[in-house]
């Protein structure tokens, strides 16, 4: 049985999935990140998973939409619960000061929806740069946390799914991450508030997954910033992969050759 949150499509929770032996685990997974990216040949959509010890993830329940801000490890420390109601322009300024840059030098990435448009126009107003896509929010929390990426922040509202599968990669790569809950309609909010979720509620990165046992791995379908798409050739298929390991820290990016003479380096 299958549910839709957002755009991502997911096993309904308690569904069991592989052969039963071993641990059990929570996964969540996103299929295609960027549906429309995909249809239309545009860059940056992925498939993405992540998993953990069972019970380490944050339960949604019914929420479909999740508020979330993301910047890398140099910023974190200073990440704190005010940025999230904060002016643009004063959480920009906390991670330039982090970042030793000028506001100007920044570049935040924001997904292109008729909700974020005030935000877009008060972080140019800031002085900012803007990483505007069409979809694409993995990606975009992606290149935030990772160390020496073109991304500063990743900031807006995405689905629940991605948030999580984002959690799990800034976890990985020590970056730093807060989410609150963003009805977007009153049939949404009443059934937060019937599930007893509060939508006033901020979470960090560590309460979103309870566990240094995170593994993250996204691979990309169409050509993006961070990820090559899927390569076509004769028989063969290629792929590029961002794997991480959240206990070591561990990136490792893999290309990988399936076909006749399929071979990995």
């Amino acid at each position: 049985e299958e549910v839709r949150w957002g755009e991502a499509t997911v096993l309904v929770s308690g569904t069991p999935v592989g052969s039963g032996e071993g641990p059990f685990a929570d996964v969540v997974a996103d299929p295609v990140d960027g549906t429309d990216l995909l249809v239309q040949g545009q860059f940056g959509a992925l498939a993405a998973v992540a998993v953990a010890p069972q019970g380490a993830f944050w339960r949604p329940g019914p929420a479909i939409h999740l508020e979330k801000l993301v910047v890398g490890r140099e910023a974190a420390p200073l990440l704190v619960s005010e940025c999230m109601d904060a002016p643009a322009a004063w959480t920009l300024a906390l991670i330039a000061r982090a970042t030793g840059k000028e506001v100007r030098e920044l570049t935040v990435f924001v997904v292109d929806r008729p909700w974020h448009r005030d935000l877009i126009e008060e972080i140019r107003r800031a002085g900012a740069r803007v990483m505007l896509r069409s979809a694409g929010d993995i990606e975009g929390g992606l290149l935030a946390a990772l160390p020496g990426g073109p991304v500063d922040l990743a900031i807006g509202v995405g689905s629940v799914v991605e948030g999580l599968l984002v959690a799990a990669a800034v976890q990985a790569m020590r970056g730093g991450m807060l989410a609150r809950l963003a009805p977007q309609n009153p049939e949404e909010l009443r059934q937060i508030q019937e599930a007893r979720l509060d939508p006033h509620q901020i979470f960090s990165c560590r309460d979103l997954i309870r566990s240094e046992e995170v593994f993250f791995a996204a691979t990309g379908i169409t050509d993006g910033v961070l990820l090559h798409g899927v390569r076509f050739r004769g028989e063969e298929r290629e792929t590029h992969s961002l794997v991480l390991r959240a206990e070591t820290g561990t990136r490792r990016f893999i290309r990988t050759v399936y076909g006749e003479r399929a071979t990995r380096w």
